[in-house]
């Protein structure tokens, strides 16, 4: 993979040399580079690669720390949908107009 493949607008590259540049600035920067990845393309390499080619020679940079939380696998989250989302174990409704 070429840098360009990776981040063809240069908005990672530009990240790490904004001065004095915040977390939450980084993660803006990050989702705009994220929705340009293509679809039918893997984005955990094109992160992992950004991350080897920026992130080796600034390991401090808050970019590199979005990089590194990007790679991490997303939190188990239990549906709590229809009628399961709605009652309480016991089958009393949740909003309290269960009698």
């Amino acid at each position: 993979m070429l840098i360009k493949e990776a981040d063809p607008k240069g908005l990672i590259r530009e990240s790490y040399n904004i001065e004095g540049i915040k977390l939450a600035e980084c993660k803006t920067i990050f989702f705009d580079w994220a929705i340009q990845v293509p679809v039918l393309e893997d984005p955990f390499e094109h992160i992992k690669f950004c991350l080897s080619y920026y992130g080796t020679s600034a390991p401090e940079h808050p970019m590199t720390s979005v990089l590194k939380l990007a790679l991490k696998p997303a939190p188990y989250k239990k549906r709590r949908g229809g009628r399961a989302g709605r009652t309480t174990p016991e089958g009393r409704r949740r909003d309290g107009l269960s009698e």
